[in-house]
Parts: C-alpha cells; structure tokens; sequence
C-alpha cells in the first residue's frame, strides 16, 4: 500500500491537550495507529500508509474537535477513541459531549462519554422504566443519578427516591454499632458520594429533612406506592425474585424508574437465583421497558479497570463455552449407554 502524509493545521493549547502529558497521547495514537506524527511549523503531519493515516486523521480531527468545545482528554477517552476509529466507526465525540445532563457542585458537565451511555441517556430520557446492566465503572448509577436530579430541578417529579438491597440485613448487620440507620448507611454510602458530588451536600441535607430525596434500603419500599417520583433502584443483582416483584410493582403514575446492576457480581447464595436475572426474563418483549447493556468498552474509570473487566469477560466466555461443551459430552456418553443397553 502507498505512503501518505497529511497536514493538520491545530491551535496551540489544542495541540498541547492532544499531546498529553509528556506526549502520552501522542505515542499511544502513534503506537495503536500505526503512524509517525511530526510537530513542525504549528501544524501536524501523519505520516504511514494511506488506510493508517486517513484513520488516524479521522481521530486527531475527532479528538481535536471535542478538546475545541471545552471536554478534558483523558487516557481513556484517548482509547476509546482509537478503537472505534479502527473499527471504523466515527467516535462522534462532540455529539456525545453536547449532550449535557446535568453539572457537578464544581461546575464540572456530567455527559454521556461513550456510545452505549449515550443510549443509556437516551433510554432514560424515552422510557418510564430502565434497566442498566454492566460491569462496575460504566457509570450505570452516576448517569441515573444526574438524570434524576435533573429532573426533580425541573419540576418533572417531585421526590428523588434512591435504594438498594441490603443484603446483609440478618445476623452480620448486628454486630455493626449505631442504630439502624447507622447500620444500613455503609451499604448506601455510593449514592450519598454522587448526591454530594452533583447537588452538593447543603441542597442535599435541605431536601432530604424535606422528605423530598429519600435514601433507604430496599426493604423500606414494601407497601408503598411511589407517585411522581424518580426511583434508582441500584445494586439489583442482589434483589430477591420477590423483592424485584414488589420493588417493580410499587411504581406508580408520574414515576420514573432506573435499575442498575452488574449481572456478573452478584452476592446472593449460590442456591438462590437474582431477581435481576429472571426480570430481564420475564419482561424482555415488554415495549415501554427498556434494557442497555453496557460493556468494558463503556467503563470510564482508571484504563486498568477497563482491562480488568475485559479479562474477567473473557475468562467468563470460556468458562461458559467449556461448560457447554463438558454437558454435551455428557450427554453424549447418556445417550451412548441407553444405546447400548437397548440392544
């Protein structure tokens, strides 16, 4: 294939946040791409094969164009970036940064940052019910929880109501000191730190002696029914077939409602099964429920969680097919015996 080299004409601080720390930015694109990158008069030049560098044009003009809009580079968008772009796939990252939900007490946006959060928004914003299903880090509860102040800002519900199962709610929640509240507190403790981050904790502390946001575990909803509220129903993979029935049919008119969980780590017994797996069962052909699955392509954490998850993943994939493969072998061998004894 013939060589190619392009000019990017690029502003300084854009070239400067492109580059990254110590060009850290640079070599990666230059190492994941494929190409050689020349800062020379004020501009950029790509230089390698022609299917290379138009890719990696593509990129630097992508990345270049979100640092224009305001968005902070990072390692991992930097990565997200080239793999869709050797995907082929645009990364379409100002689309995604335009997007704005809400703002941090810090002034910081709170945005989709890549395609399947984005879908998660869009699901949030069309449908009364979701579910979130992902890996820790893709921001399944993060993005509910600013949806869901959002809205109670504009006076689109009334109350925000935030729970999770709290698994350990026998025995070993006994020995912990302080009284029940006190108790139950570390279990929800990730929804205070994304109401204090995005509200702040004097609006917070305001609403809830209010009653306006209520933070409580999973078993507080029975009996209930929720009107006008938005509803986060986090942690659902270690929900009960029995409490999922009785959380879904506690929603009431007005109400909207997101339940996040991470299918693959649950903490229920090995003889009981999730209430999260059996209601993407059973409500799967249901039209106004929606279902997004993100994947360790979407984590938005540290780049080694990313690798993290896509490990375990992977080694999940093989484990299953080898389980596949060892019952039918199985079966196999049965129906061999049958055979036999019928002759």
């Amino acid at each position: 294939m013939e060589e190619k080299e392009v000019r990017i004409e690029l502003d300084t601080e854009i070239m400067q946040a492109l580059f990254g720390q110590y060009d850290s930015y640079l070599s990666k694109m230059e190492k994941q791409m494929h190409v050689l990158f020349i800062d020379r008069d004020g501009a950029l030049r790509i230089q390698g094969r022609e299917e290379d560098v138009n890719k990696a044009e593509k990129l630097i003009l992508s990345l270049a164009d979100s640092i224009e809009k305001g968005s902070d580079l990072d390692m991992q968008r930097v990565d997200y970036a080239i793999e869709l772009t050797n995907e082929g796939q645009d990364p379409e990252l100002s689309a995604m940064d335009s997007d704005c939900i809400a703002h941090t007490i810090a002034g910081k946006p709170i945005h989709p940052k890549t395609k399947g959060q984005a879908d998660y928004v869009s699901a949030m914003r069309d449908h009364m019910i979701v579910f979130g299903l992902g890996p820790a880090g893709t921001g399944k509860t993060y993005l509910a929880m600013a949806m869901a102040i959002q809205a109670f800002k504009k006076n689109e519900v009334e109350r925000i109501i935030l729970t999770r199962p709290a698994i350990e709610a026998g025995e070993k929640l006994g020995f912990l000191p302080g009284d029940l509240q006190s108790k139950v507190d570390p279990y929800l403790r990730p929804l205070y730190d994304a109401l204090y981050q995005i509200m702040g904790a004097e609006s917070f502390v305001r609403n809830m002696e209010k009653g306006l946001i209520e933070v409580a575990p999973l078993a507080y909803m029975r009996g209930r029914t929720l009107d006008n509220a938005y509803i986060i129903l986090d942690e659902a993979q270690n929900t009960t077939q029995s409490q999922m029935k009785m959380f879904l049919t506690r929603i009431g008119f007005g109400s909207k409602v997101v339940i996040t969980g991470d299918p693959t780590q649950k903490d229920l017994s090995a003889d009981v099964r999730s209430g999260l797996d059996l209601a993407v069962e059973v409500l799967k052909n249901v039209e106004e429920i929606a279902f997004c699955t993100l994947t360790s392509r979407d984590v938005v954490r540290h780049p080694l969680v990313q690798k993290i998850v896509k490990a375990y993943e992977e080694y999940e994939k093989k484990e299953s097919r080898a389980g596949r493969d060892r019952s039918e072998r199985g079966n196999a061998r049965g129906a061999d015996r049958r055979a036999k004894r019928g002759r």
